[in-house]
């Protein structure tokens, strides 16, 4: 039996359609039949370069919606069964880190759509211990959820006691994050790229206190931010927006270089951090809040065959809110 995956044979190459074998579930895993497949960032770095693949071919994709269609050796579960998959695909369980529950910075952690063939294919294979169990519904707007929704909340999660909060670039992550700090009463201000009025409406329509450009000032310092876009140029000026004791966050897998910046930025104890990964508690806490809110993902739906197309519209900075893959 075969399946059509969108592969990635060469670094700054477009992907291949291929004809690949359905892979079968080892012990401790689970055959999915994807039936929606949210194209990330994190998948535009791996496929230029900036996050160099640790193997060739490779099938991409890690925002996962699925059905369990059979199950490996020791997995208790129900065929038919929608489940989840993001960016963690495993972890080692001995480890310091995961000891003492931050699997997300495993050594030997590995990661779906880079060390594991991903989801921009019919069927792939998961972890059973790390796919989450999400609830009926359109698949394609569940998707989102998967990484945008779940590392934007380990983002949020350090940030989520403060008021006013910024998102510094509102795409896929911001647009589901402003939707949970709304709900939970807080007042968010958007920053988007320069001259993008679409986005700063997007931001506006979303419940945003205010929507401006990245390089212009917010209505009144900030408790926190958060820094979406993976442009280095935005943590000084976010940390300018601070008040004292603010807390910056790096929400990206990948950034480019950071300039040089006075000690004034940092001083009176504003702190930043960045965000690796993800634990299985971020997903768990996620996936508890928003069927809540409930979040609701912007989609742009593509065809599996199209994934370079998607690719190439979030490169440009063409999507508002999320392209989806659909096999």
């Amino acid at each position: 039996m075969t399946m059509r995956a969108m592969v990635l044979t060469e670094v700054g190459r477009p992907l291949v359609l291929r004809e690949l074998p359905v892979p079968a579930p080892g012990p401790g895993e689970v055959l999915l039949r994807v039936e929606a497949c949210a194209v990330c960032r994190t998948d535009l770095h791996i496929a230029d370069g900036e996050l160099p693949p640790p193997r060739l071919p490779l099938v991409l994709g890690h925002q996962v919606v699925g059905r369990v269609v059979a199950l490996g050796e020791g997995v208790e579960g129900r065929l038919g069964a929608r489940v989840g998959v993001g960016w963690l695909a495993s972890a080692c369980g001995a480890c310091k880190f995961c000891r003492r529950g931050e699997e997300n910075l495993c050594p030997e952690a590995r990661f779906t759509g880079y060390h594991r063939d991903g989801g921009y294919a019919e069927y792939t294979l998961a972890r059973a211990a790390f796919a989450y169990p999400l609830p009926e519904g359109d698949p394609v707007r569940l998707a989102p959820w998967m990484c945008a929704g779940l590392i934007g909340f380990r983002s949020y999660r350090f940030v989520r006691d403060r008021d006013p909060i910024g998102f510094y670039g509102f795409g896929a992550a911001a647009h589901l994050l402003a939707q949970v700090a709304r709900y939970e009463g807080k007042r968010f201000y958007a920053f988007v790229r320069p001259g993008d009025e679409a986005a700063k409406a997007f931001a506006e329509a979303l419940g945003a206190a205010w929507a401006g450009y990245s390089d212009e000032e917010p209505p009144e310092p900030l408790e926190g931010a958060i820094v979406f876009a993976p442009v280095g140029a935005l943590v000084p000026k976010a940390l300018k927006d601070l008040e004292p004791g603010g807390v910056l966050v790096l929400g990206g897998i990948y950034m480019s270089p950071i300039p040089s910046m006075p000690y004034a930025l940092l001083w009176l104890e504003r702190q930043i951090r960045s965000v690796a990964n993800l634990t299985r508690e971020d997903a768990r806490l996620f996936l508890e809040v928003a069927p809540k809110v409930p979040v609701v993902p912007e989609v742009e739906r593509y065809p599996l065959e199209a994934a370079n197309e998607a690719l190439e519209a979030l490169r440009q900075g063409r999507l508002r809110g999320s392209a989806v893959l659909v096999p």
